[in-house]
């Protein structure tokens, strides 16, 4: 596969320089563990929600209806969306002011109750995802996906780039890219496919001091014409 800084002078070609590809860098800026680590947990538990949400729907319609999910939502106050009823969960699927999916409702009340369950194990769950270390991005996706509801796979990897974790997200021209270099033969499926995407990660990250965020965005910035 090409150096990280041979993939950077693509992007740079593409996008008309460094300079250029740095300002586009610079509108998804990452924040340190200790940073993630502040963010309380209702805020962790509102941004897995609006990324599901955002899944299937446009972000702009998201975007316009959230503080009416902030109101449904009783701020995403864990404890209290935990603790919610059927009967008010059904409740909600007459709010017009929400996005009325019954299955994406349901997820929050079962990711509040994860992110209890990361509070007593581990003080927060900001505090679990900001010490999770980047070089096992892959063992964190798996965590979201086996213990949250509906936080695997594109919406896992949104969900921690929203927060400021770095964090590679395979669309479609990351995926194109990997090819490129020979790293997947496909879009990445099994575990091995993921072992060798993290390893290669890992190794521009090394070789650069950049975080899995740049390096994931660079590499989208590299392909085309």
């Amino acid at each position: 596969m090409r150096s990280f800084d041979e993939i950077l002078d693509l992007a740079a070609e593409r996008k008309g320089g460094l300079g250029a590809v740095e300002a586009l860098l610079a509108e998804t800026p990452s924040r340190t563990p200790e940073e993630i680590a502040a963010l309380t947990d209702d805020r962790i538990l509102a941004e897995m929600t609006r990324r599901i949400f955002n899944a299937g729907f446009s972000s702009k319609v998201i975007a316009a209806k959230w503080p009416a999910f902030e109101r449904a939502f009783q701020g995403f106050d864990p404890h209290a969306c935990a603790f919610m009823s059927d009967e008010q969960l059904d409740a909600l699927l007459g709010d017009r002011d929400i996005v009325r999916n019954a299955v994406k409702i349901r997820t929050v009340r079962a990711n509040a109750a994860f992110i209890l369950e990361l509070a007593r194990e581990h003080g927060s769950a900001s505090r679990f995802l900001a010490d999770w270390p980047d070089s096992n991005l892959v063992g964190l996706l798996n965590s979201l996906k086996k213990r949250g509801s509906h936080l695997g796979g594109d919406s896992g990897m949104r969900f921690l780039r929203a927060i400021g974790k770095p964090a590679f997200v395979t669309t479609k021209d990351v995926i194109a890219a990997l090819v490129r270099e020979g790293i997947v033969a496909k879009p990445p499926s099994s575990k091995g496919d993921f072992k060798a995407v993290q390893d290669a990660f890992n190794e521009w990250s090394a070789a650069s001091g950049r975080n899995l965020t740049d390096i994931s965005r660079v590499l989208a910035m590299s392909i085309g014409s």
